[in-house]
């Protein structure tokens, strides 16, 4: 499927800049943008997929390396790497660019900022899609990306990287156990090639120290009320183990008009090309300003 972006930086308000891939709608332009946030350790490319089929339903699609990842500036002070920051972030983008509504994409950490831009700013969502993430975060799917994203030595050759992203990710996508070319896209997807010619992980080191700079979970489920007042999509990997089934109950006992999809044989988290995520994206972002 062709691309169709370009690439552009934003200054945040506080020097690092970031970088963005801005998807022009394809065919006639419907609806208000659409911002698409990563999670965690991720980068612009994760949603390569998903970019150019959001564009094809003629929407244009924003897609942001938050600092720290990608082709972003790393953060001098580690301790800004926090969701806040990001979210802080993310409204100034929309600012720079003139728009003044968006639907929000967000996956993991991602869907984390777009509750917190709900609770700030609630007035520039005008739908979400909140991808394996809620209010309450499973412990066992905590203590496993912290496993994960605690092993970064580099590699000299792509096959270890998509062997290496291979073994960290294999629980959340045993179906795809054989399948060599999902694992080279997806090592290509979260390294990079660095200037000494090795390929290392595409995200800032000091991003993993945060993980741990709070042993007391807040209480997220204020930031859930917000969502009352517009649209919203929750996708759930059906073998998920950071947004489980109970909290998912919770999310709709609180949002009846929630929609929900959950993708089976895939943990945290669907890339949402899925067919069964896609099928129900499609027919969301139909309904959606």
């Amino acid at each position: 499927m062709t691309q169709g972006y370009s690439d552009h930086f934003f200054s945040t308000v506080d020097g690092p800049r970031l970088h963005y891939r801005d998807y022009a709608p394809v065919g006639a332009a419907r609806g208000v943008p659409v911002l698409c946030l990563h999670g965690l350790t991720r980068n612009v490319r994760d949603f390569e997929d998903l970019a150019p089929r959001l564009a094809m339903l003629g929407r244009r699609v924003i897609v942001v390396s938050q600092r720290g990842r990608g082709r972003s500036d790393a953060d001098p002070r580690a301790e800004r790497y926090q969701p806040l920051t990001y979210a802080v972030d993310m409204i100034g983008l929309l600012d720079a660019l003139g728009i003044e509504r968006a639907v929000f994409v967000g996956t993991s950490m991602g869907g984390l900022m777009t509750m917190l831009i709900a609770a700030q700013q609630p007035q520039r969502i005008a739908a979400a899609i909140i991808n394996d993430i809620g209010p309450e975060i499973a412990e066992a799917g905590l203590n496993r990306i912290k496993a994960n994203v605690s092993v970064r030595q580099p590699v000299t050759r792509w096959d270890d990287a998509a062997a290496r992203s291979r073994e960290a990710n294999l629980a959340a996508f045993p179906k795809r156990s054989e399948d060599s070319e999902f694992w080279l896209d997806f090592a290509h997807k979260t390294w990079v090639e660095a200037k000494d010619g090795q390929i290392e992980l595409a995200y800032d080191a000091p991003i993993v120290s945060q993980i741990d700079s709070s042993d007391v979970a807040p209480d997220l489920w204020p930031f859930w009320q917000p969502f009352q007042a517009f649209p919203t999509l929750l996708i759930r990997g059906g073998i998920s183990d950071l947004l489980t089934p109970e909290t998912v109950a919770e999310m709709k006992r609180r949002k009846p008009d929630l929609d929900y999809v959950e993708v089976p044989d895939v943990g945290h988290a669907p890339f949402m090309t899925e067919p069964e995520a896609w099928t129900a994206i499609e027919a969301f972002m139909q309904r959606v300003a």
